[in-house]
């Protein structure tokens, strides 16, 4: 197991589920995407948009299980984690 490619895993779901979250408020709010990040944050529903944030996630670790990448898709899912533990303590 490189420990390299679990990094670059985790890298790459953290990306991910910010360009999700980014996605999200460009397309479903009429706000800027730090005007809405923010608006979410003191609704507090910060949590909410991190998850939906998250669901782009199931395709990378699909696709990089159909690739035999298993130790990067390992990465995206203990971001997955990481991103869980955050989501719980905002």
């Amino acid at each position: 197991m490189k420990k390299t490619d679990l990094l670059i895993g985790i890298f790459i779901g953290l990306v991910t589920s910010f360009i999700g979250c980014f996605l999200f408020i460009t397309f479903f709010t009429s706000m800027s995407f730090v005007e809405g990040f923010t608006t979410l944050k003191s609704q507090g529903n910060l949590g909410k948009l991190i998850t939906l944030g998250a669901l782009l996630n199931m395709g990378i670790v699909f696709l990089l299980f159909k690739k035999d990448k298993d130790v990067m898709a390992k990465g995206v899912i203990l971001s997955i984690f990481i991103l869980t533990i955050y989501t719980i303590f905002i």
